[in-house]
């Protein structure tokens, strides 16, 4: 049996088991097709329910993407990855957050999206972009640049800007490797992988040098 929601009321989704198995569709859809190239029927096909059902859940395309966008986010960087452990040093939480991020940017899932976005835009669509931005990279900003703000209050580190901190370490997690995997260039390097996994490590070791009080 289906679970249920609890709530109800007008306008909330009540069956949330079609729910997960919508946006799982969108998710794959948007990837693979992009936003335009990806219908209410494919995801309704895909996720093996109707298209009223589709819309009764999500109201229209723009906020099935959103959806989508903000479920995969939380899923691949949750909030408690940007959360000091007392079992943990400052340099290991970075190293943690280098490696997600840095694999995240050079996922096939991640690159697929992107070009789709640029594709949006391209076409006079930049909400699509802003849509992304605002569920991706500006939230996981906000989430890395308040972890580096409670270490520098508490010593660890001496940044006179976290915000910009924050923007800079994130930078140094893509060097060339994401602009090559978007550009279709590291298709056939069977070292791409190693080599993400050693950027997110210098990236850390540069950053630390440059932050950590002398």
């Amino acid at each position: 049996m289906a679970s249920v929601s609890k709530n109800q009321g007008p306008g909330r989704p009540k069956d949330m088991d079609k729910r997960a198995a919508i946006l799982e569709a969108a998710k794959r859809l948007f990837v693979e097709l992009g936003f335009d190239g990806t219908s209410m029927d494919a995801v309704a096909s895909g996720a093996g329910v109707s298209k009223l059902t589709v819309y009764s859940h999500f109201g229209d395309k723009d906020t099935l993407f959103r959806e989508a966008v903000r479920q995969s986010c939380r899923e691949l960087l949750p909030e408690h990855l940007y959360q000091a452990s007392a079992d943990r040093t400052l340099a290991d939480t970075l190293l943690e957050i280098a490696r997600r991020h840095a694999r995240l940017m050079c996922s096939p899932e991640a690159i697929g999206v992107w070009r789709a976005i640029a594709s949006n835009c391209r076409n006079g669509r930049p909400r699509m972009g802003q849509l992304l931005w605002e569920e991706g990279p500006a939230r996981t900003h906000l989430l890395l640049e308040r972890f580096l703000r409670e270490q520098a209050a508490a010593g660890a580190l001496d940044l006179p800007d976290p915000a910009q901190a924050a923007r800079q370490f994130l930078s140094l997690l893509k060097g060339d490797l994401h602009l090559r995997r978007l550009f279709g260039c590291a298709e056939d390097d069977p070292a791409f992988e190693t080599k993400v996994d050693e950027n997110a490590k210098a990236a850390v070791a540069m950053f630390l040098r440059a932050y950590q009080p002398r």
